[in-house]
């Protein structure tokens, strides 16, 4: 089977996860059911997603000197990863995100403070030269520093390397960017901020994907929760439909659908095979808890095909 090689340049941080019977409203205590700390970040969960999906990956990212650091490269190895391009902040701590679920639907709030991911250096992107020279995919999200992003997209733009930016979490971005970019891969929310709109539905997710390509994106990849993928090229579009699956926690959903997305693409599927892909990736991922653990491994996800 063709593999080409991925490089997830992105976020680590440690997932501080509690559960309980209803999201606190602002001002409000809620006593939790249930808490666990484990490794996160919208890059590593995503270089995780496709690592188990079985592809060749290699995670890109920076930590701290401290106990939260040392999660991520325990993990990594556990994992059986690539840890050369793990770089070290003497000075800044390892990120962290404060995730809170509510066990009754699976819907979740999240808080990241980025730390040492978002202080990588011109310096540190540069090194990474001979490892984009070598991969074909390179997968990027907005959890690090956006000059850092810039470097990568730059670099990879001038070797021709295919490009997709999930473009999470949600900000505003210049058309100079965009333009270098293959796929974009936001949610429904993410996508209303890059296209100043409300995107609800099918309707609104047509309307934002072609202001989206109008911009210099080549393909627009929207993914709808429930509601399915929304993939749009220059000369097709698709609601590919969501797979229903008892959802038990959904954060990280939108990270395994990326990872399982490249993996596919890395394996020559087109554009809409590979979201169909990723959308059984997103669905199962959802059916455990937790955001890295949770993503599931080839064969469960060739069981969930067949």
């Amino acid at each position: 089977m063709q593999k080409d090689k991925i490089v997830v340049f992105g976020s680590f941080v440690v997932d501080l996860t509690s559960w309980a019977g209803h999201l606190p409203v602002a001002g409000e205590t809620v006593k939790g059911s249930m808490f666990k700390m484990g490794p996160g970040g919208k890059g590593s969960n995503q270089a995780v997603a496709v690592h188990r999906a079985g592809g060749d990956v290699t995670m890109v990212t920076k930590v701290g000197d401290d106990v939260f650091g040392r999660v991520a490269l325990d993990f990594y190895k556990n994992e059986g990863m690539n840890t050369d391009y793990i770089f070290i902040d003497k000075k800044t701590g390892t990120g962290s995100a404060l995730i809170m679920v509510d066990e009754n639907t699976g819907q979740n709030q999240i808080l990241v403070v980025s730390g040492a991911c978002d202080k990588i250096t011109p310096e540190e992107v540069d090194s990474t030269e001979s490892l984009i020279d070598e991969a074909k995919i390179v997968l990027l999200q907005l959890e690090i520093n956006m000059d850092a992003i810039e470097r990568v997209i730059n670099m990879a733009h001038a070797k021709g390397k295919t490009i997709v930016l999930n473009t999470a979490p949600a900000q505003k971005l210049p058309d100079s960017l965009l333009q270098k970019v293959d796929i974009v891969t936001p949610n429904e929310i993410e996508a209303g901020a890059l296209c100043d709109m409300t995107v609800e539905n099918e309707q609104d997710a047509r309307k934002a994907a072609q202001i989206l390509l109008d911009k210099g994106v080549r393909n627009v990849v929207i993914t709808l929760g429930k509601n399915g993928v929304f993939v749009m090229t220059p000369e097709k579009h698709e609601l590919i439909p969501a797979k229903k699956v008892k959802a038990v926690d959904t954060t990280g959903a939108g990270d395994a659908f990326n990872g399982g997305f490249v993996t596919a693409l890395a394996e020559g599927k087109d554009i809409f095979e590979a979201a169909r892909f990723g959308n059984i990736v997103g669905a199962l991922s959802v059916t455990k808890i937790g955001t890295a653990p949770a993503m599931p491994y080839r064969d469960e996800i060739d069981s969930f095909v067949q």
